[in-house]
C-alpha cells in the first residue's frame, strides 16, 4: 500500500515545518533576524494510465489518465526579507539599516561575512567589532581619547575630542547588497556567507544604489510575527496528526487483509 510511505513523507514534511517554526520563535528577540518558512513540493507520480493514451477497446483518447502521487518533499526553507522594527538604544555604536543592505564583517580566516546586526562594540585597541569580536569592514578604529562618536545616515564616522571643537572623520561604513539575498548561506551568529545563488556583493555608500540608510542609536528587531508562528504551529500539528491517522487506517486495512479466510 502506497499510503504508508505517502503518509510518512507527510509526517516528515510537517516535522520540518515545526522545526522551522520553533527556530523562528527561538529567535523572536534576535537582532536583525528574518523569519524562515518551510516550502514543499509534491513527489513523482506513478503513471498507471497516461493521459492521451488511446483506449484499445474503442479507439478513444483518455482525457485524464491515472496518476498516483507518491507524497511530498521539502523544496526549500526560504528566508522572508522583511525589515524588523527599529528600536532606539541610544548607544553610539548601535546601527540599524533602514532599507536594503548588509554590513561587511571580516572573519578570522580572512573571509567576508555579512550581517544586519549592527550592535557593534569597541575592542581593546579601539577597533569597531561585532559581539563576537569580528572587525567591521572597512576597518574603523576609535581613538582612546574620543569623547563621543557620530555616524551619519551615509555611514561617515566622526569622533569628538574634549580639546577640539571640530570633529575628526575616522572612516566610512559601507553596505553591500545582493541580486538574490535569499540565496545567502546562514552560518550562525547573525552572519551570512556569499554563495553562487546569491551572486556577487555590490558594495556602496549607504543611501546609494538601492541601499538603505543608517540610523545611529537604533537596532533592528526580529521580524518574527509570534501570532502567525503560533497559528502555523497549530496547522502543522494538525497536519502531522492527520498523516499519522492515515498510517493507522492503512495498518487496520492491512490487518483486515491478512485475516481474510
Amino acid at each position: 500500500m502506497r499510503a504508508l510511505k505517502i503518509a510518512a513523507t507527510g509526517m516528515s514534511a510537517q516535522q520540518l515545518r515545526v522545526e522551522t517554526i520553533s527556530n523562528n520563535l527561538a529567535n523572536m528577540n534576535t537582532t536583525g533576524y528574518n523569519a524562515r518558512r518551510a516550502e514543499f513540493a509534491d513527489l513523482h507520480y506513478q503513471q498507471v494510465s497516461r493521459a492521451g493514451t488511446v483506449n484499445a477497446s474503442d479507439g478513444t483518447v483518455l482525457p485524464t489518465g491515472v496518476q498516483v502521487g507518491l507524497g511530498v518533499r521539502a523544496s526549500a526553507v526560504s528566508i522572508y526579507l522583511k525589515q524588523g522594527a527599529l528600536s532606539q538604544t541610544g548607544n553610539d555604536l548601535d546601527l540599524a539599516i533602514d532599507g536594503n543592505g548588509y554590513f561587511e564583517v571580516t572573519m578570522p580566516n580572512g573571509d567576508t561575512a555579512y550581517t544586519r546586526d549592527g550592535s557593534f562594540k569597541r575592542s581593546a585597541d579601539g577597533q569597531v567589532v561585532t559581539n563576537d569580536g569580528y572587525p567591521v569592514s572597512p576597518e574603523i578604529t576609535v581613538p582612546d581619547d574620543a569623547t563621543s562618536i557620530s555616524i551619519n545616515a551615509q555611514g561617515e564616522v566622526y569622533a569628538y575630542f574634549s580639546d577640539t571643537i571640530q570633529a575628526q572623520q575616522l572612516g566610512q561604513i559601507t553596505l553591500s547588497n545582493f541580486t538574490n539575498a535569499k540565496g545567502l548561506e546562514a552560518i550562525g551568529s547573525n552572519l551570512f556567507k556569499q554563495t553562487e545563488a546569491s551572486g556577487a556583493p555590490v558594495a556602496s555608500e549607504a543611501g546609494l544604489d538601492g541601499l538603505g540608510t543608517l540610523r545611529q542609536g537604533y537596532l533592528e528587531d526580529s521580524s518574527v510575527d509570534a501570532v502567525r508562528e503560533i497559528t502555523e504551529l497549530i496547522e502543522a500539528q494538525r497536519g502531522y496528526e492527520m498523516n499519522s491517522k492515515v498510517i493507522s487506517a492503512v495498518d487496520q486495512m492491512m490487518s483486515a487483509t491478512t485475516q481474510v479466510r
